[in-house]
């Protein structure tokens, strides 16, 4: 007889863009309202690993993550996303967005992006949602692959993953 396994729960968290902070602090409070009570954030990170969103959004963006205390089913990330796209409009001058708002999810073994691009290493989800492991959990630590983008390559970011999955790991 075949018998399903429910996966483990994780720790949700959101990765912001923006060139203002009060923005994303408002977005956290709406994000709270879907994801739960927030329990960690980052410093404000300078993001200067591209220009990709530099047309869209201007010059002098900063990074700031927050992760979010309840444990949820690996299995919402594609109603997450499409969550954070509703959030993100609710923001947006004309149609440029003031910021940007990723998704995703640490679970024990790594961690997992949602993007509404697909690629080779990404799987399909729903509603246009794909998700990719960008970095995985080995010997203590987190690792990258060749198609993790440069800043999740960081040290001060993989930290902050680490901080998350502690959390995880105390909660399961």
């Amino acid at each position: 007889m075949i018998k399903l396994k429910r996966p483990l729960k994780v720790k949700y968290f959101v990765g912001m863009l923006a060139r203002d902070e009060e923005i994303m602090e408002k977005a956290v409070k709406i994000l709270e309202e879907k994801f739960g009570e927030a329990e960690f954030k980052s410093d404000l990170i300078p993001f200067t690993h591209t220009d990709y969103y530099e047309k869209e959004m201007g010059k002098d963006l900063k990074r700031k993550f927050y992760s979010f205390k309840p444990l949820r089913s690996p299995g919402e990330l594609a109603e997450l996303k499409l969550f954070t796209i509703e959030v993100e409009k609710k923001f947006m001058e004309g149609d440029k967005r003031r910021v940007n708002i990723d998704p995703g999810y640490v679970e024990l073994s790594k961690v997992v992006l949602a993007s509404t691009k697909n690629y080779s290493h990404r799987i399909y989800l729903s509603n246009g949602i794909y998700a990719e492991v960008t970095l995985y959990f080995k010997n203590g630590e987190f690792h990258d692959f060749h198609y993790t983008y440069p800043d999740y390559r960081t040290k001060e970011y993989k930290e902050f993953f680490e901080k998350i999955r502690e959390s995880l790991k105390n909660s399961l």
